[in-house]
């Protein structure tokens, strides 16, 4: 590399092999580089003055930004967080946030000081993003959500280092609460109609040579749709992880599993219709395939998957042939729908809430907002159309007021008591008598 120095050593020109030059300098311990776009040395040396005399009146005029810029807190946050949330968080949900630092943070925020970034910039940066997508479909309301997430990590990251003294309001104004909405899943009507044609597949499947994948499936919605679990906690599962014990208060077998997913390890007893599929699953030889044959080769092992296929594309054309991918507000099917699927299953049937969200590894919070929102079973109308007895009339004595006298069809008059003379009477009073002549 070829280098030069002007001004007394306060501002260095240099070439790294290509035709133009560049040049550095360095204020109030604060390294700057640039490029002078020239490729004469006498040029690049009288462009490399000029920028560097113009750095100094910045400076001196206080237009120069001295502090840490976005990018600069996103790249130590980027590194740290690898770092120390290694094996605690998913590998995936790690590279989501170096995905959308790259794709849209730090294209808007980049260049700007950390104390730019306000409740206001923050605003910006949500129209911005609302009016300027490329592929003309808005972001939707979650993928918002996870950007400022990103966000304030960075500007968490940044507090922690002392480059910046407090953290802005990021909170969304005007729509500070979005529309409650249930998660797609299978009425009991479609769940049967489900279970039934994945086991119409499973008997005779299009393509023989995937029938072992086809009975996986059908034991898979089963086992899915009984316990509950998430696809990746379903995908980890391990024969040794499932047992088939006798419910002490039932007197019915059920499934004790250790799950393992992102919430950690966790508990789960299933329906009794689990039972089944998994003694099938137990019970199925694994396929062993060579030369284009498929022959049936041993049990699993207790260490096997019980899940070790993917079905994803074969769930989905049954779905498709079904007409049952989508739900009426048009949200996707999915194999996470059958976890929805227990769980509405189970509040229709008056289950306790917390006893599912525990079972679930999830929050009340989470049951009662996204899925007993939507089930009607939930609603007492005993409850809700309750009223209050009707108190009877007292008199100034505290006693109940006699009803009074009925004089409709053939009844006869009750006797009455003469409050003068205390002598039991069945004449009426003047006025009453007239009544009763009038009707």
């Amino acid at each position: 590399m070829t280098s030069h120095e002007i001004l007394g050593g306060k501002v260095n020109v240099y070439r790294r092999g290509g035709l133009t030059w560049h040049c550095s300098a360095s204020i109030k311990g604060r390294q700057y580089r640039a490029s002078t776009k020239e490729t004469g040395l006498a040029q690049a040396k009288a462009f490399a003055e000029d920028w560097y005399l113009g750095l100094r009146g910045k400076r001196a005029a206080g237009l120069m930004k001295t502090e840490k810029t976005f990018a600069e807190a996103a790249k130590k946050f980027e590194l740290e967080y690898a770092i120390i949330t290694e094996g605690e968080r998913s590998q995936k949900w790690v590279e989501g946030h170096s995905i959308r630092l790259r794709l849209h943070l730090i294209p808007f925020f980049g260049k700007m000081g950390l104390s730019e970034i306000n409740a206001g910039t923050v605003q910006d940066y949500r129209v911005h993003r609302m009016t300027t997508s490329k592929t003309g479909k808005q972001p939707s309301r979650s993928t918002l959500h996870d950007e400022v997430g990103t966000l304030r990590q960075v500007l968490k990251t940044a507090i922690r280092h002392k480059w910046l003294s407090h953290l802005p309001d990021l909170s969304p104004p005007y729509k500070t609460q979005g529309k409650i909405s249930h998660r797609p899943w299978f009425s009991p009507a479609e769940y049967k109609q489900l279970y039934e044609a994945t086991r119409q597949n499973a008997k005779e499947p299009k393509n023989k040579h995937f029938r072992w994948e086809a009975e996986q499936l059908h034991d898979f919605v089963l086992f899915m749709g009984n316990t509950g679990l998430r696809p990746d906690e379903a995908k980890q599962l391990q024969h040794r992880d499932v047992t088939i014990v006798v419910d002490p208060d039932s007197r019915e077998r059920i499934l004790e599993i250790e799950v393992l997913g992102k919430r950690g390890i966790g508990w789960c007893k299933s329906m009794p219709g689990a039972v089944k599929p998994y003694e099938r699953l137990r019970d199925r030889l694994k396929p062993v395939r060579g030369n284009g044959k498929s022959e049936d080769g041993e049990l699993p092992a207790p260490t096997d998957l019980l899940f070790p296929g993917n079905y994803l594309k074969m769930f989905n054309n049954l779905l498709d042939a079904q007409h049952l991918k989508l739900d009426r507000d048009g949200k996707p099917r999915t194999a996470y729908s059958l976890r929805h699927t227990y769980i509405c299953l189970r509040l229709m049937e008056g289950a306790d809430v917390y006893a599912i969200a525990k079972n679930c590894r999830t929050s009340v919070e989470m049951i009662e907002k996204f899925y007993a929102a939507h089930i009607k079973t939930t609603l007492d109308a005993s409850v809700i159309n309750a009223r209050k007895p009707r108190r009877a009339n007292r008199d100034r004595k505290g006693n109940r007021a006699a009803a009074p006298p009925s004089f409709h069809g053939n009844e006869a008059p009750q006797p009455r008591r003469d409050t003068r003379t205390g002598v039991q009477t069945n004449r009426l009073p003047v006025r009453s008598a007239r009544l009763a002549g009038r009707s």
